[in-house]
């Protein structure tokens, strides 16, 4: 680390010589152009209009008046461009006759099929003709989402998906295999890739970006590895906040509103949300801005009490804790421990505890322990608190310097194995870069914390656990059934008088026993240790990231754009959660890859070629090479591409090196020092599948390599009938390699029974999947817009894998249906949006085996109905939003195990100082 370190500070100081030496460099002439902005139509001027110099990064807004100065260190003639969103942009040539009192007047236009995109090639470019499917929200889209914030906003977008595992905490994925922390997405804040370096997830918006601060988002679905590198895999979601230069002044938001669902503890709370932005330029030089946002809620809850066990001859729907001693409720934790009744009671005769004819009474059955619900052991009181800070100085009309800090801590609940709750979570993000019109060097560190954060079905065991040992518990059941058999009761009466004798003096949700049970196996790390069960993950790992991309303009046969990175993750997690090396220290990972980019245009600039490939090395892979072409020609209106795409995902950190033992089985990773570590070679483990077939054979063992994707689309997009119908369809066929799934491992242990192991594995079966989407956004008279998608994905071989469950974990078809208008009437507005998905099986590690195997995990199709309305009032400059989402009120879940989500109600008011 400490190489790297000072391998970092020497780049950026031999960065800092070189733009010193550009900014000491003498200019011509200082140019002082000065004027204002109005609209073309009624004439009012217009305050925060973005002017820059073409090609440089100088620049201003216009005032509350709607005036501007502005000084170039360059003589006339250069050219200014005038924007604003919801307005055509204007190039305006500066020449002595016009340099002061400048008059520009900007004419409101239709968005349909303007914008411009940098996500699809790294450089800008109409959507209309970006060579891949991109999708994007501005800040009228964002501001009018009727939806209570903007990363619910997504869900309007065609071929998305969402896994609501908390009011806060939510994985968006395109094309298939969903999954909840999905690490086959990017997500990017500002360049920075804000996933969890050590627990692995994107964390949603946990700790993102506040909505006041948001400039835009960019959606690339589908494989982007070819320049954003490793694991884009499935997508990538680009999130690109306010530049203090363009949009300065002060705005604040206030929003409340109430959260309602019908099985809840409450069925309707109260949530808050406040947010602030502050942005200052204290000259045309040097700018500042500050963001403070904090959301207080009581969560969503999951509350699926179905039994996930099918044990004793129950199915999902019917199998109760009264009817069923051997029940595994999906949200219920603790009862993930049982035993066999004749095993215990076979240990108890052996044992002398039981007389050997009791054996005749006892049924063929399993039981599990009584546990608690998720409600009663999770930290429901969600709370979010961000802040972020960037100062930007630009050195000089070409260099602009950007020192960035985003911060965010909370308190929500995510699902992987078992359920988590992120209590006192945090991720800090801080960024050092330079920036020029056509190039950028960016250095960030990550710095995870994972608080007191703890596993909630761990907890659950440690407290029964802590009141009751579970070999006690079990034979006091059965001795107590025997009983009860034996003074006549049937078996099911017996099966409830059992349970009520061993659970005398069982610690109640809330009560002083039970909150200290809870408070101490939370205190502890989950391995545990001597001390018993602990609940506890730890993790404090640091993520160190620098990179650069260079766009040649001054090659007039072709564009060229080239970039590289280099990326170390320091593992952190006390010794808890990784592996560590012979000197007891956890690993560091070393990352880095380049990429290179030509495109071409034809035929008067109706085809357009891109090529690119990129290369990438992780230390503890072979390289990989990531290979992209695209075509797009155009016909009038009509743009029709084509792409070739590549992706691939190195194992994660956990993936790679965790070494953690849980009460079902030690999760370790799938390098080949662990087959070391625990004696594969010599005591070969075998396969649970080939235990469960009464075929026992050696696990075989194959390199562990990152999965890849080479992903075909075909798409067509084009603005017609005068400019009001715009349509966007796409179809794609992925082949997936090496994809990576786990292997559960039973090694004998010498004593009659199996250390069990699960780790992750490369799979041998190729996975193919394809699908299609389909967009309409029609202007309709008056301002109003009509707007529909639906979207296609499936596994198409899903019979060829031989049993293998690759959780796709995706409906077949998803639509969305908006229709709205910004202005129905003077400063008032509105907004409708109606999502309806398909049912489908959810596969994970939260799933049982049983349910897993047998595709029973489904998660119901559902609809929902979001709405908004909104009134200008200019005489303060702010919006008052008032909304509902979900109005239908039926409750759904998005994924297996997670919560509800019910209806949300909500009224905001956001005052914004730059408001037209």
């Amino acid at each position: 680390m400490q190489n790297f370190t000072r391998k970092i500070w020497q780049v950026v100081l031999s960065l800092l010589v070189i733009v010193s030496l550009s900014v000491t460099s003498g200019y011509a002439q200082t140019s002082n152009i000065s004027g204002s902005v109005t609209e073309e139509e009624t004439k009012e001027t217009l305050v925060g209009v973005n002017i820059v110099v073409k090609g440089k990064v100088v620049g201003t807004v216009t005032d509350l008046r709607g005036n501007f100065n502005l000084r170039v260190n360059q003589e006339p003639p250069f050219t200014l461009v005038f924007s604003m969103v919801g307005f055509t942009s204007k190039e305006v040539e500066i020449t002595q006759s016009n340099i002061s009192n400048l008059q520009v007047t900007l004419a409101e236009q239709s968005i349909l099929g303007q914008e411009v995109v940098v996500s699809a090639s790294r450089i800008e470019e109409n959507v209309l003709k970006s060579p891949v499917t991109v999708e994007k929200m501005d800040i009228i889209s964002i501001r009018e989402a009727p939806q209570a914030s903007f990363y619910d906003g997504l869900n309007n977008m065609k071929g998305v998906e969402m896994s609501t595992q908390s009011m806060t905490f939510k994985s968006f994925n395109t094309r298939g295999f969903n999954a909840n922390g999905n690490v086959r997405t990017v997500q990017l804040i500002d360049g920075m890739d804000n996933q969890a370096p050590g627990l692995n997830f994107s964390v949603g918006n946990i700790a993102g970006i506040s909505e006041l601060d948001l400039e835009s988002v960019e959606l690339l679905p589908g494989a982007s590895s070819a320049l954003y590198g490793p694991n884009a895999i499935n997508g990538i979601l680009l999130m690109n906040s306010k530049n203090p230069f363009q949009y300065q002044g002060l705005s604040v938001q206030m929003k409340g509103g109430i959260m309602s669902e019908s099985n809840r503890s409450n069925q309707s709370t109260g949530f808050t949300d406040f947010a602030a932005r502050y942005a200052t330029a204290f000259n045309d030089r040097l700018a500042l801005k500050v963001n403070v946002s904090y959301l207080k809620a009581d969560d969503w809850q999951a509350n699926d009490f179905r039994d996930q066990s099918l044990a004793n001859g129950f199915g999902i729907e019917n199998g109760t804790r009264e009817n069923n001693p051997g029940y595994n409720g999906v949200n219920i934790y603790g009862d993930e421990t049982g035993q066999s009744m004749r095993g215990v009671a076979q240990s108890m005769i052996a044992a002398g505890a039981l007389p050997a004819e009791a054996l005749g009474l006892i049924p063929n059955q399993s039981v599990t322990r009584t546990g608690y619900r998720e409600r009663d052991l999770a930290d429901y009181d969600t709370e979010s608190l961000k802040l972020n800070a960037a100062l930007h100085w630009r050195l000089n009309d070409n260099v602009e310097a950007i020192l960035q800090g985003n911060y965010g801590t909370g308190t929500t609940v995510y699902t992987g194995a078992d359920r988590y709750s992120l209590t006192g979570f945090s991720i800090g993000q801080y960024k050092l870069e330079f920036k020029g019109a056509n190039w950028f060097v960016r250095g960030y560190t990550t710095q995870e914390r994972s608080g007191d954060s703890y596993a909630i079905g761990i907890a659950a065991q440690g407290i029964n656990e802590a009141w009751k040992p579970s070999q006690l518990w079990f034979t006091q059941y059965i001795g107590a059934f025997v009983q009860a058999r034996g003074a006549g009761l049937d078996e099911a009466s017996a099966q409830n008088a059992a349970r009520n004798f061993a659970d005398q003096g069982r610690y109640e949700p809330g009560s002083p026993q039970f909150n200290a049970a809870l408070s101490d196996v939370r205190s502890r790390p989950i391995p545990g240790g001597a001390a018993g069960v602990g609940a506890r993950f730890v993790d404090k790992t640091n993520l160190y990231h620098l990179e650069g991309s260079y766009s040649f303009k001054d090659i007039t046969w072709a564009d060229f754009v080239v970039g590289a990175n280099y990326r170390v993750y320091d593992l952190n997690s006390e010794r808890t959660l990784f592996a560590t090396d012979e000197n007891g220290e956890e690993f560091s990972i070393t990352e880095f890859g380049g990429y290179v980019q030509g495109s071409k245009s034809f035929f008067e600039d109706r085809l357009k070629l891109t090529s690119s490939v990129r290369y990438d090395k992780n230390e503890n892979f072979k390289g990989q090479w990531s290979p992209r072409a695209s075509a797009v020609y155009t016909a009038g209106q009509h743009n029709f591409r084509a792409s070739y795409q590549t992706g691939f995902r190195i194992p994660t950190t956990q993936e790679q090196y965790i070494d953690l033992l849980t009460p079902q089985a030690r999760l370790i990773g799938g390098l080949p020092l662990f087959r070391q570590r625990y004696n594969f070679d010599s005591n070969p483990p075998f396969s649970l599948s080939s235990v469960q077939q009464g075929q026992p054979r050696p696990y075989e063992f194959t390199d562990f390599q990152p999965e890849r994707v080479k992903s075909i689309e075909i798409g067509y997009k084009s603005l017609l009938a005068k400019n009001k119908l715009l349509i966007d369809g796409y179809y794609y066929y992925n082949r997936f390699e090496n994809f990576i799934g786990s292997e559960v491992l039973l090694q004998p242990n010498g004593q009659g029974g199996f250390n069990t192991f699960s780790m992750p594995v490369n799979r041998e079966e190729i996975i193919n999947s394809f699908g299609w989407a389909l967009g309409l956004d029609y202007r309709l008279p008056k301002g109003y817009t009509l707007g529909g998608n639906v979207s296609f994905n499936k596994l198409s071989n899903i019979e060829e894998l031989d049993g293998f469950q690759p959780a796709f974990n995706t409906p077949e078809y998803r639509t969305n249906i908006t229709f709205a208008n910004r202005e129905v009437f003077k400063n008032f507005g509105f907004a409708l949006a109606y999502r309806w998905q398909d049912e489908f099986v959810w596969q994970s590690t939260f799933v049982s085996p049983q349910v897993s195997t047998n595709r029973l995990s489904v998660v119901p199709a559902y609809s929902t109905l979001d709405a908004q309305v909104s009134y200008k009032i200019k005489s303060i400059k702010s919006i008052v939003k008032m909304g509902g989402t979900n109005l239908f009120g039926n409750g759904y879940t998005q994924a297996w195990g997670n919560p509800t989500v019910g209806s949300m109600y909500f009224v905001s008011i956001t005052f914004d100082e730059f408001l037209n």
